[in-house]
C-alpha cells in the first residue's frame, strides 16, 4: 500500500542528479532523507525543498567510502523512527587515469562507493519495504554498463555493469512484495562529473543532442520504477547506442569503443 507521503533517501543528494531526485521527488508529495558529505550543501537544498514544498526534510552528512558509514546511516534512520520508502543509490564518481596510475586506496574508496554501500543500503533497507508491502529502490547505474569498457575510468562500467545485474535479480526477488527495482542507466548528463574528473574541456566538444539534463534524466526514472520497469536507459540517443553495441560482434565493438573514446579521455599520469 502506497504511502501518505513517501520518505525518500537519496544519496548523493549535494549536486547533479541527486538534487534534481530530491527536488523532483518533494514535489510529488515524498518526506526526504539527503546524505552527501557535503552538509552545507545539504542544508542549503533542504531549506529549499522545505519552503517550496512543505516537506519534512533530514540532511545527514555521511561519506559512503567509510565502510561503516551504511549502517551508521540506517542506525540513525532508525533511532529517528524513519523507515525509508524510496532508496535513490545516486552516490558516485569516477577515478580518471589507467588503473595503475592511482594508488589502492583510491581504488578501493571508489568500489566503496560505488558497489558495496548502495548494496549493504539496499540489503538493510528492503526487508522493511517487503514487510510493509511497497518500496522502491533506483540504482543509478549507466550507458556506460552496456558497452565495452574502456582504457582510464578502468573500473566505471564494470561497476555500473554490476549494478544493472544486481537490479534485475533484486528485481525479480522482490516485485511480488511491493518493492519495484530499476537500474537507471543515463549517458552524458549535465552535472559537476565532469568537473571532478578533470575532463569537462574534453566533453565540452560532444554534439548537444548526447546530452540530457538531471531533471529529464531523472523523470525517466521515477516513471520508469513506477511502471515496474527493471533496466531503462535514458533518452533516445542513449538507447540507440546500447541498441547498436548489442548488435555489434564483440571484437568490432570494441574496436569502436577504444577509438572513441580516446576523443575524450585525459591524458594518462602512467
Amino acid at each position: 500500500m502506497t504511502p501518505v507521503r513517501p520518505l525518500s533517501l537519496v544519496t548523493g543528494a549535494s549536486a547533479g542528479i541527486g538534487a534534481a531526485f530530491a527536488r523532483a521527488l518533494a514535489a510529488r508529495g515524498h518526506d526526504l532523507v539527503l546524505t552527501a558529505r557535503r552538509v552545507d550543501r545539504l542544508e542549503s537544498l533542504a531549506g529549499e525543498l522545505r519552503q517550496q514544498h512543505a516537506c519534512k526534510v533530514t540532511a545527514l552528512a555521511a561519506d559512503l567510502a567509510d565502510p561503516a558509514a551504511p549502517g551508521t546511516l540506517c542506525d540513525e534512520l532508525a533511532q529517528r523512527g524513519l523507515a525509508v520508502d524510496w532508496l535513490i543509490n545516486n552516490a558516485g564518481y569516477g577515478v580518471p587515469g589507467t588503473f595503475v596510475a592511482n594508488d589502492w586506496r583510491t581504488h578501493a574508496d571508489f568500489l566503496q562507493v560505488l558497489l558495496t554501500a548502495p548494496v549493504e543500503l539496499a540489503w538493510r533497507l528492503l526487508p522493511g519495504m517487503r514487510e510493509r508491502g511497497y518500496g522502491r529502490i533506483v540504482n543509478v547505474a549507466s550507458l556506460a554498463g552496456h558497452v565495452p569498457g574502456t582504457a582510464g575510468h578502468t573500473l566505471y562500467a564494470p561497476a555500473k555493469a554490476f549494478l544493472i545485474k544486481f537490479s534485475q535479480g533484486l528485481a525479480l526477488e522482490s516485485h511480488e512484495r511491493g518493492v519495484h527495482v530499476c537500474a537507471l542507466c543515463p549517458g552524458f548528463t549535465y552535472s559537476e562529473f565532469h568537473d571532478v574528473t578533470g575532463t569537462r574541456m574534453l566533453m565540452n566538444k560532444l554534439p548537444g543532442f548526447m546530452w540530457q539534463s538531471a531533471e529529464a534524466v531523472v523523470t525517466e526514472g521515477i516513471d520508469a520504477v513506477e511502471r515496474g520497469e527493471i533496466v531503462h536507459v535514458t533518452g533516445r540517443v542513449n538507447r540507440m547506442i546500447k541498441t547498436m553495441f548489442k548488435l555489434l560482434p564483440d571484437r568490432v565493438a570494441m574496436n569502436l569503443s577504444a577509438r572513441q573514446s580516446k576523443r575524450y579521455r585525459a591524458q594518462d599520469a602512467a
